[in-house]
């Protein structure tokens, strides 16, 4: 029978535990820290000598944190469907390969949240004819498992709020990509309509007016999304427009942006690009097309279209393009060029039918040379009325010049 004394003893030694296991919670200790404290702290102020304790992570099953005093091989994870606790028995089945055993440790204290396992502990004790508060360990555990929770939910929630101030920080990156206003003149009309698939897309587009007689007008699409997408995009950007500063040659420009991609992202991410240089005063048209979606160009006095494919493959994949050739029209006059993403014509119907290149084609072949204002806004009354209520999978860019 237990002296009055020995009570005495061991609830003081409980008493002690809890205070430091409490004191380094308080103090906001890391998650090391905790976990050694809670081991020497079983050590020494409890009756044990062994101990394992594994602690549910969010994916696969339970993770070994503390360990000592165990010679046997024991698994670092214990998947889920591997573990079946009979609360009403008190019995614990833990399914594994035969190279795992843990006869060494004669007692385990499960942790329940509700209905849910937090963690198990499996102990030995030190003494035989000494007791152990089973109650007390397992809520001295159950403090040191919420601790660890609270912790983990802590961090999800700064990486939330970091990955939101990212998403921030990229979009704002990317609006300032686009130019803040295209040109409405008796010369050239603009109009593009942009639909992100998420906060930050993968589209870009400008329109950079070298002089009263040149322009310059480009589209892409870069692999990929959010941040990185936005800061591969900003520099291609930053590359293309200091480019264009000292030359206007589309051939060595694309050649110039096809190395700096690749040595920046060693061949793992690309851009789909087109960019076109018409000068006015010879009415020349010059184009490359780096793997892009083919543009479409109108003849408004031929009442005609066709669309712009010559050039090469996309931007980025190879350390040097296969291949290279320049697009020309000459005797242009007055002309629209339609320049879109791959979003436009990958919208899917109810039916599961993609709207395509051929829609598109048909569509602007019906209204050669409207307007680009008046040609956006029927357009995409009619590419919805085609969608119906399936949303867009991809970025939707659609970018309209009419040279007069």
């Amino acid at each position: 029978m237990i002296t009055e004394t020995v009570k005495y003893q061991r609830k003081e030694l409980e008493l002690k535990a809890l205070l430091e296991i409490t004191q380094a919670i308080n103090e906001n200790k890391d998650e090391s820290v905790l976990l050694n404290i809670f081991k020497f702290t079983c050590l020494i102020h409890l009756n044990i000598k062994a101990l394992v304790l594994y602690v549910a992570n969010q994916e696969e099953g339970f993770e070994e944190r503390v360990k000592h005093g165990v010679k046997q091989k024991i698994p670092k994870l214990i998947p889920y469907t591997d573990v079946d606790d009979n609360r009403e028995i008190g019995k614990l089945n833990l399914v594994m390969p035969p190279e795992y055993s843990f006869t060494e440790l004669d007692i385990y204290v499960p942790v329940y949240h509700k209905d849910k396992m937090l963690a198990i502990l499996l102990l030995k004790t030190k003494d035989a004819e000494k007791d152990l508060d089973l109650d007390f360990t397992q809520a001295l555990t159950n403090i040191l498992v919420v601790a660890l929770e609270n912790k983990r939910f802590a961090r999800r929630q700064l990486e939330q709020e970091r990955l939101k101030k990212e998403v921030e920080i990229a979009s704002n990156v990317q609006r300032m990509l686009f130019p803040s206003n295209l040109p409405d003149t008796d010369r050239i009309s603009a109009k593009v309509t942009y639909f992100p698939h998420s906060t930050v897309g993968g589209d870009y587009y400008d329109f950079i007016s070298k002089s009263a007689d040149e322009d310059f007008f480009c589209i892409a699409d870069v692999s990929g999304k959010g941040m990185p997408a936005a800061l591969l995009m900003s520099n291609f950007q930053a590359a293309l427009r200091t480019l264009l500063r000292s030359t206007s040659d589309l051939k060595m420009i694309a050649e110039q942006l096809n190395t700096t991609l690749f040595e920046n992202t060693k061949g793992e991410r690309f851009i789909t690009f087109f960019l076109g240089h018409f000068n006015r005063k010879t009415g020349m048209l010059h184009y490359i097309n780096a793997g892009h979606n083919p543009p479409v160009l109108c003849y408004e006095d031929q009442n005609k279209s066709e669309f712009l494919d010559a050039g090469t493959t996309i931007l980025g994949a190879f350390p040097k393009l296969p291949f290279l050739e320049q697009g020309s029209r000459s005797g242009l006059s007055t002309f629209t060029i339609h320049m879109f993403t791959d979003g436009l014509t990958e919208v899917f119907n109810e039916k599961d039918e993609e709207y395509g290149d051929d829609r598109f084609f048909d569509y602007v072949n019906q209204h050669l040379c409207e307007d680009p204002e008046v040609f956006h806004e029927q357009f995409f009354i009619k590419l919805d009325e085609f969608a119906g209520n399936i949303p867009r999978r991809d970025d939707v860019t659609l970018l309209s010049i009419r040279f007069k």
